[in-house]
C-alpha cells in the first residue's frame, strides 16, 4: 500500500512535497514579480514612445569667452561634430549658433561663437546642442509669409517662401520632439532653384492644435495634416510638389505618397535622417538604453493593440505594418532620394538601405558617415545641396537654374 501510494505521488515523499510546496510558491511570486516588472517597464516605454518629447539638456557649458567669442561644451558624440549648427540656452539668450570645432581634449569642446554674445551674458550650464542653426524664418533673409493650413484638428501654423513662377513647391516636414524651424536650412537651396517652401507643423507638435489624445500616432494620421497641406499648395498654384521628410517627418511623407488623393501631383519625396520602419527604430533604442528586447517587444505589441490604449495613451492602436515602407515597397510610385548616416545614433540607416534595395528603379541613397541624426547639412552643407541639387535636376524639378552659394 506504501508502495503504491508513493506510485501515486510520482514516487516523492510527504516531506519531500512538503519542501517543494514552498519553493514553487516563491518563486511564483518571484515570477510574476518579474512579469509585473517588464509589463509595467513596457507600458512606460510604449507611452514614451507617442508622447510629445521636451527638449532636455544633453551638454553642459564648461565655459564661455566673450571677448574671443567662443564656447566649451561637454564632448559628446554630437558636440564633436565638424560644421554649423545651434545651442538651446536659458539665462540671456535662448538661442545661439555655434561655428567650428577651434580645440578639444577628452572630456571637452571648443567652437567659435557665430551668435555675438555680450560680455555681460549669463548662459545657465544646462544646454542643448541642435542641428537646426536656423531657429526663425527672418534669419534666412527671403520674403515669407504665415500661412494657416485646415487640417481635421483645427488651422496648422505654416511658413510659405515663394520663389520661382511657383509652379514647383517643396512641402517641408519636420521630426519627432521638433518643430517647424528644424527645416529652414532647406529653403535656401529650393530657393535658389525656384522652387517655393512650405514650411509646415502637425498635430501635438507644439504649435499645431492639440489632438484629442495629444499623442502621437508616428505618422499614421498626422500625414492627414500634413496632406492638407499638399491642398494648400495645390489650391495656391503648385503644379508639381515635393515633399521632403526630416526623421519622423520622413514616415509621414511616405504615408502621404502612398495614401494621398493628391498623390498625381507629387513628383517625388527626399527624406532626411528617415524613420521607414517603426519596429526596427524602436528596438534599436531599446538596446541603446539597455531595454531588454522582450520589454521592446511588449511596448509594441501594446502600442499595436487597441485593448492598450488606455493604458499607453495612444489615442488609438498604433498600425506598424502600414507604416513598415520596407514591407510596402512595392507600392511606391514616386522617384525618392534618401539622405542618411549610416552613424545616425537614433535612427539607423538599416531600413533605409533595405528600401534601395527593394526599389532601386525609384530610389537613391546618399549614405554619410559620422554625420549624425539630422546634421547632414550641417556636417557637409556642400556636400548635402550638390546632391539634392544634382536629383532636382535629374527630374526636371529645377524651374530656375541654381545661382552661388549665398
Amino acid at each position: 500500500m506504501v508502495a503504491s501510494r508513493r506510485a501515486a505521488m510520482g514516487g516523492a515523499s510527504p516531506t519531500l512535497l512538503a519542501g517543494i510546496r514552498p519553493a514553487l510558491t516563491v518563486i511564483s511570486v518571484a515570477l510574476a514579480g518579474v512579469l509585473s516588472a517588464m509589463a509595467v517597464a513596457s507600458i512606460h516605454m510604449a507611452r514614451r514612445v507617442v508622447t510629445p518629447a521636451v527638449r532636455l539638456p544633453d551638454t553642459r557649458i564648461l565655459s564661455l569667452d566673450t571677448a574671443a567669442q567662443t564656447i566649451t561644451l561637454s564632448r559628446t558624440p554630437d558636440t564633436e561634430l565638424p560644421g554649423r549648427y545651434g545651442l538651446f540656452t536659458s539665462g540671456t539668450s535662448d538661442y545661439v549658433k555655434l561655428g567650428s570645432v577651434l580645440s578639444e581634449d577628452e572630456t571637452s569642446v571648443k567652437r567659435k561663437l557665430l551668435t555675438h554674445v555680450a560680455s555681460d551674458a549669463r548662459l545657465s550650464p544646462d544646454a542643448a546642442f541642435s542641428g537646426w542653426y536656423y531657429d526663425r524664418p527672418e534669419q534666412l533673409q527671403l520674403p515669407f509669409t504665415p500661412e494657416l493650413i485646415g487640417s481635421a484638428v483645427g488651422p496648422c501654423p505654416a511658413w510659405l517662401f515663394p520663389a520661382g513662377a511657383g509652379g514647383v513647391w517643396v512641402i517641408q516636414i519636420h521630426g519627432r520632439g521638433t518643430t517647424r524651424a528644424e527645416c529652414l536650412r532647406a529653403v535656401p537651396l529650393f530657393h535658389r532653384n525656384g522652387i517655393t517652401s512650405l514650411v509646415v507643423s502637425y498635430r501635438n507638435d507644439g504649435e499645431a492644435p492639440r489632438s484629442r489624445a495629444g499623442t502621437y500616432t508616428l505618422g499614421a494620421t498626422e500625414w492627414r495634416d500634413v496632406d492638407a497641406a499638399v491642398g494648400f499648395a495645390r489650391r495656391r498654384g503648385a503644379e508639381r510638389i515635393i515633399l521632403m521628410g526630416w526623421s519622423m517627418g520622413g514616415a509621414i511623407a511616405l504615408q502621404i505618397s502612398l495614401n494621398s488623393a493628391h498623390r498625381a501631383a507629387i513628383t517625388g519625396l527626399i527624406l532626411e535622417s528617415p524613420v521607414v520602419d517603426w519596429r526596427l527604430v524602436l528596438e534599436y533604442q531599446a538596446r541603446l538604453m539597455r531595454v531588454p528586447p522582450t520589454v521592446s517587444r511588449l511596448a509594441i505589441g501594446a502600442l499595436q493593440s487597441d485593448w492598450a490604449t488606455p493604458v499607453t495613451r495612444a489615442g488609438g492602436a498604433i498600425p506598424f505594418d502600414r507604416l513598415d515602407v520596407v514591407a510596402r515597397a512595392q507600392e511606391l510610385r514616386h522617384p525618392m532620394l534618401i539622405l542618411h548616416s549610416d552613424d545616425d545614433g537614433f535612427v539607423p540607416s538599416d531600413a533605409s538601405h533595405d528600401l534601395v534595395a527593394a526599389r532601386p528603379d525609384i530610389v537613391q541613397l546618399e549614405v554619410f558617415e559620422v554625420a549624425r541624426h539630422t546634421k547632414l547639412w550641417n556636417y557637409d552643407q556642400e556636400r548635402w545641396s550638390e546632391r539634392i541639387g544634382g536629383w532636382l535636376a535629374e527630374h526636371d524639378l529645377t524651374p530656375t537654374p541654381p545661382s552661388a552659394e549665398d
